[in-house]
C-alpha cells in the first residue's frame, strides 16, 4: 500500500518480524506453539488452583488472576501475529490497531502492580508470618486486584488516547509485529514529545516504583532469610520467592527496556529500526505468558500432586 497524505489512515500494514518466506513459516509454527501451551497451560493452572483447597491462597489467588491476563494477552496479539505471517495481506484496521494497542497495555500495567502484590505478599509470609492471615485477608487481596485492574484501566486511557490523536501522514507502516505505542510515534508526522513524556511519566511512576517496592521487599526477605540459622530451612523460604523473582526479572527487565530509554534516535527512522526493538517484545507479550504457569507450578508438590492424580484418573 502506498504511502497516504491522510491524517488517520483507515489501515495500517504490520511489517511484522521477517519478509522471507522461509523465516515466515518457523515463526507461525515457533508462535502458534507458544499459542496453544500458553492458553492451556494457564487454563489448566486455573482449573488445578480451583480444584485444590490447599492452593486457595493469597498467592494463588493472585497467580490466577495471573494467568487470565497471560491468557488475554496471548488472545488479543498473537492470532493477528500468525494470520499476518503467512497471508499477503498484512494491514490491520485504525480500529483494530487501537483496540489491540489499548488491551494490551492495560494487561500491562495490570500484570506489572499484580507482581508487586505477590512480591509484599510473600514478604508478609516470610518476615511477617504472625500476622500473615490478619493481613492478607481475602478482602484485602481482592481490594489490590481490583486496584491493580483499576489503575490498568486508567493509564492506557491516558496513553493511548493522545496517540490516536496523532497524524499519522508519514507513513501507514508500522515496523513491528503488532500495535504499539513507540513503533506509531515513529510514523506520526507532528511534535510527539507530549506523548514521550506521557510515556516516561507512567513507565517511571508504574514500572519504576513498583520494581523499587518489589526490591525493596527482596532485600527485606533475604535479609530474614539470611538470619534462619538452617541451611535446609533458609533454602526452603527462598524456593518459595525464587519463581516469582524469576518472573519479574523476566518481565520487568524488558519493559524498562523499551519503555525507559531515550527516544530521540529511536523515532528518527521508522524504517531503520534495531533487531531488538522487535525481539524484546516477544518476550513480555508472548513469552513469558507461557512460561508463568510452568514457572510457577514446577515448584508447588500441591500442584504437581493435582495434576498427577487428574492424569491417573484419565
Amino acid at each position: 500500500m502506498e504511502q497516504s497524505n491522510q491524517s488517520t489512515p483507515a489501515r495500517f500494514i504490520l511489517l511484522g518480524l521477517s519478509n522471507v518466506p522461509p523465516l515466515q513459516f518457523i515463526c507461525f509454527f515457533v508462535f502458534f506453539l507458544i499459542y496453544t501451551i500458553t492458553v492451556l497451560g494457564n487454563i489448566l493452572l486455573i482449573t488445578v488452583v480451583t480444584m485444590t483447597p490447599s492452593l486457595h491462597t493469597p498467592m494463588y489467588f493472585f497467580l490466577s488472576n495471573l494467568s487470565v491476563i497471560d491468557i488475554t494477552f496471548s488472545c488479543t496479539i498473537v492470532p493477528k501475529i500468525l494470520v499476518n505471517t503467512l497471508s499477503t495481506d498484512k494491514s490491520i484496521s485504525f480500529v483494530e490497531c487501537a483496540i489491540q494497542m489499548y488491551i494490551h497495555l492495560v494487561l500491562g500495567a495490570t500484570e506489572s502492580i499484580l507482581l508487586a502484590a505477590m512480591a509484599y505478599d510473600r514478604f508478609v509470609a516470610i518476615c511477617r508470618p504472625l500476622h500473615y492471615k490478619a493481613i492478607m485477608n481475602y478482602r484485602f487481596c481482592a481490594c489490590l486486584v481490583a486496584i491493580s485492574w483499576g489503575v490498568g484501566f486508567m493509564n492506557s486511557l491516558i496513553l493511548v488516547l493522545p496517540t490516536l490523536k496523532l497524524p499519522f501522514c508519514r507513513s501507514n507502516h508500522i515496523n513491528h509485529f503488532f500495535c504499539e505505542i513507540p513503533p506509531l510515534l515513529q510514523i506520526a508526522c507532528m511534535d510527539i514529545r507530549l506523548n514521550e513524556a506521557l510515556l516516561y511519566i507512567s513507565a517511571g511512576t508504574i514500572v519504576m516504583c513498583l520494581f523499587f517496592f518489589i526490591l525493596t521487599s527482596y532485600i527485606h526477605i533475604i535479609n530474614t532469610i539470611l538470619k534462619i540459622h538452617s541451611l535446609t530451612e533458609s533454602y526452603k523460604v527462598f524456593s518459595t520467592c525464587a519463581s516469582h523473582l524469576t518472573v519479574v526479572i523476566l518481565y520487568y527487565g524488558t519493559i524498562m527496556f523499551i519503555y525507559l530509554r531515550p527516544y530521540s534516535t529511536y523515532f528518527k527512522n521508522a524504517d531503520k529500526i534495531d533487531k531488538t526493538d522487535k525481539v524484546l517484545p516477544i518476550l513480555y507479550t508472548t513469552v513469558t505468558p507461557m512460561l508463568n504457569p510452568f514457572i510457577y507450578s514446577i515448584r508447588n508438590k500441591d500442584v504437581k500432586n493435582t495434576l498427577i492424580n487428574q492424569l491417573k484418573r484419565v
